[in-house]
């Protein structure tokens, strides 16, 4: 293979790692994408976003189902969950998109190399090399240009290890059978998101977050609504509690835990899930040999994605700065190959990678939250549309939530949306071509939304900032 040299050498086939690949094929480039595992998608295909929003939809049917009565649908309430069939259809998604990747390679004539790959230092007469290794065998990859994307781990509280009862992403997706109680530690996306998974299938859970708020990177109004929500629909959930202890026993796992009172606690549960964010995965990279710069564990890079390392571009969970998201990751690999290949690149911009959170309620959010806004000494107009106000969400029985925007006063220009409620993670988008196009309130209270839907919402949630909405 090193007599072989690729215009450009991936490391990682997670969303950014594949993405770069394949763009870069597209644009005549030839190139190797180097994995470890033996099949690509990386943590989001295959113990992330995909399997848990298949699990999500399960819910989602059930909940439906046992409330069919109200529906005008008798002789369907009273369902039992089939955890066998879950999983299953879980893993047949899994498996479609998988075999979808690897025909992408084909498509986008990409040589896939099978092994963990290590920077070796910089260029020589303009020539990377990269050290492969896979089952005790090594090779050496050549390549003009080096793009890393090795992605993330999950983070996990010192002194403790992943097992059948310690969980992680990994674990929780894969258990034989359903929990018979749950303890989530971490209110992020992951935690709430399996939380909501568990409670729709009758286990009772408990949220431990150590913030003084529920979904924490979220606007407070968002985190204040979602945690009324998740009370309401019967999930234990403290908020300012310090984790002291997880000790596993014979039946389950005992956890230790001081509230927001200074009570000190005991639960015992059947599973503990440790949701406290992820880790990137940059520490076998021999990153040491170049002049790559580091943020802690991340890697910096330029608005094209490139390091301090002529030749060497980041993309992905590695790059410091960018929120973890596969949608982002894969931005940047977009980006990296364009720029590499001499193409039109425009920057991923942080304020503009929308966050989406799939439990129920949905939250999808893009740009400043109010506080953020109100921190950098912006003069801003603040409008929100209560969802009781949206005639599809009362339809859908889901007119909990509501739209937030935040708005530049002077010139009205829209800074941040923040939906919570049913569709959130699929309205949230527009809000982001309006943000990238620079919209004003005035511009988005002239643009058509069709009646009924979810979308009005936003149309009433943008004429909300000057007190006009017409459905509140």
């Amino acid at each position: 293979m090193a007599e072989t040299v690729f215009d450009v050498a991936v490391i990682g086939g997670g969303p950014a790692g594949y993405s770069c690949a394949f763009r870069a094929g597209q644009y005549g480039l030839k190139v190797a994408l180097i994995e470890a595992s033996d099949k690509l998608g990386g943590t989001c295909l295959h113990v992330g976003c995909v399997p848990t929003k298949a699990m999500l939809f399960s819910a989602f049917i059930f909940d439906h189902a046992n409330e069919g009565a109200m529906y005008g649908i008798d002789n369907v309430g009273g369902g039992t969950i089939n955890w066998p069939q879950v999983l299953k259809r879980k893993n047949e998604i899994i498996n479609k998109h998988t075999a979808g990747l690897q025909y992408l390679v084909k498509k986008n004539k990409v040589s896939l190399i099978r092994g963990y790959g290590k920077l070796t230092g910089p260029a020589k007469d303009g020539i990377h090399t990269v050290d492969v290794e896979f089952e005790g065998k090594k090779q050496q990859v050549q390549a003009k240009k080096l793009v890393l994307a090795s992605g993330s781990d999950a983070r996990m509280i010192p002194g403790l290890q992943a097992s059948d009862k310690i969980l992680t992403n990994v674990e929780v997706l894969s258990l034989e059978k359903m929990p018979k109680s749950m303890i989530v530690i971490g209110s992020g996306a992951v935690g709430v998101e399996f939380a909501s998974v568990f409670n729709s299938f009758k286990v009772p859970v408990t949220i431990i977050e150590m913030a003084d708020r529920f979904v924490p990177a979220e606007d407070a109004d968002i985190s204040k609504e979602f945690l009324r929500q998740y009370k309401k629909k019967g999930i234990t959930c403290h908020i300012s509690a310090k984790m002291n202890k997880i000790e596993e026993t014979a039946d389950g796992v005992k956890v230790h835990y001081t509230t927001s009172d200074g009570k000190d606690n005991i639960q015992e549960a059947d599973k503990v899930l440790i949701a406290i964010g992820r880790a990137p995965r940059t520490a076998n990279l021999n990153l040491e040999s170049t002049k790559i710069e580091m943020d802690r564990t991340s890697i910096k890079v330029d608005q094209f994605q490139q390091t301090a390392e002529p030749g060497i571009y980041a993309v992905g969970d590695i790059v410091a700065g960018l929120p973890l998201l596969a949608h982002g990751g894969a931005m940047c690999g977009a980006v990296a190959a364009a720029h590499i290949a001499g193409k039109y690149a425009k920057p991923v911009s942080r304020n503009r990678i929308p966050a989406c959170t799939y439990c129920e309620p949905q939250i999808g959010s893009v740009g400043l939250t109010e506080a953020m806004a109100r921190e950098q000494g912006r003069k801003i107009k603040v409008g929100k549309f209560p969802l009781a106000g949206n005639s599809k969400a009362t339809i859908l029985d889901a007119h909990d939530g509501f739209v937030k925007v935040i708005a530049d006063e002077q010139y009205g220009e829209v800074l941040g949306v923040h939906i919570i409620g049913p569709d959130a993670t699929e309205l949230i988008e527009s809000a982001v071509v309006a943000i990238e196009s620079e919209m004003t309130i005035e511009e988005l209270m002239f643009t058509q939304h069709p009646h009924p839907t979810l979308s009005e919402s936003l149309l009433d949630g943008y004429a909300s900032v000057y007190g006009m909405s017409l459905n509140a």
